[in-house]
């Protein structure tokens, strides 16, 4: 069966992407009208009538817009509760097996443990941290049961003092052309881990939005996570 999939943002750099990917998929069609699965990677202020129109049409649809706010946290709450939702600040595939390591590891390891998210992305990125560095520092919150807001450091600048144990430290670069670097770095006493992902292409994230796309199809409503579509939840 081909699913049918409408892209909000078809114009912008995501959307173009995925509408690229969709074409050389045989299991997709994109369609202005009728679909089985909506996809939204526009911009915030739109995400309110994009999730209006997935609950009067009754059709899924995957949020791969960042930015959001508590208000649109809550109304994908809402639409949850009529239709499927897949909500996921990177639909990268490797990015989110990535968060899911991290999760783990921050389990295994004690406070003792610095842990500092660092990413890199093109000039043009309008938000810091990114979807994706607060996707990584929530995994290493819940592996240790805290609040990300409570143990979160994002602004270091002059006489900081040490550093508090227990905090998620975020570096956040930006330039070039960088589709999006990530790397999550544990510190200990005398050693080190380092899990990271390098985005070398915008076209595994268009890739990832298909998968979710098609895994959506016919779902009951719910708000589902791209863990769910690689069996990790």
């Amino acid at each position: 069966m081909t699913v049918k999939i409408t892209i909000f943002g078809a114009s912008g750099r995501m959307g173009t992407a995925i509408a690229n990917v969709a074409e050389g998929d045989e299991a997709v069609a994109v369609v202005s009208a009728g679909a089985d699965v909506l996809i939204d990677f526009s911009a915030p202020a739109g995400l309110t009538a994009h999730l209006d129109a997935a609950v009067a049409a009754r059709t899924p649809i995957v949020i791969g817009t960042t930015g959001l706010t508590a208000d649109h946290q809550a109304a994908i709450d809402a639409a949850a509760k009529s239709v499927a939702v897949l909500q996921a600040a990177n639909m990268s595939l490797g990015v989110n097996i990535l968060a899911h390591l991290v999760r783990e590891t921050a389990v295994r390891l004690g406070p003792e443990w610095d842990i500092e998210i660092v990413e890199m992305h093109h000039r043009h990125k309008a938000d810091a941290p990114s979807g994706t560095g607060l996707l990584l520092g929530r995994a290493v919150a819940e592996g240790r049961h805290v609040s990300l807001d409570d143990v979160s450091d994002r602004n270091r600048d002059g006489m900081t003092g040490p550093r508090t144990e227990g905090h998620i430290g975020f570096a956040v670069m930006r330039g070039g052309s960088v589709a999006g670097d990530h790397q999550v770095v544990f510190a200990g006493e005398g050693e080190r881990i380092e899990l990271g992902h390098r985005a070398e292409s915008r076209v595994i994230f268009a890739q990832g939005a298909v998968k979710a796309a098609i895994w959506l199809a016919g779902k009951p409503a719910g708000r589902y996570t791209m863990d769910d579509v690689l069996g990790l939840a």
